[in-house]
């Protein structure tokens, strides 16, 4: 069974299973076993089968995930700005903090 889950703005397909990255879950703090559960589902279906289709969300469908690791640090990104023909320039670094999920229940 999968689903299509909307989690910040942005979807995401999901199967049982699945280990996910998701934006940071009470400022890191999250315990690790918490459960979180997405009710914003767009699609569930089976693999290789028939889907349910929301209107924008499917009735009643929920997925329920676990936490495995309450502070995850993406990728390094480094942003430069700089004038043309001046001796100006400025680096500045970001790197976005995750919470990471294992899909354990997709019930709809």
């Amino acid at each position: 069974m999968y689903a299509i889950i909307e989690e910040s703005g942005s979807q995401r397909k999901v199967v049982q299973g699945d280990e996910i990255l998701i934006d940071l879950e009470q400022s890191g703090e999250a315990k690790l076993g918490d459960t979180i559960t997405f009710d914003k589902i767009l699609v569930v279906g089976e693999l290789g089968g028939s889907a349910k289709l929301g209107k924008p969300y499917v009735q009643g469908a929920t997925v329920t995930a676990e936490v495995v690791d309450p502070l995850v640090q993406g990728e390094k990104i480094d942003v430069w700005r700089f004038r043309e023909k001046k001796a100006w320039q400025r680096k500045q670094g970001h790197r976005q903090k995750y919470t990471m999920v294992k899909v354990t229940q997709i019930k709809g």
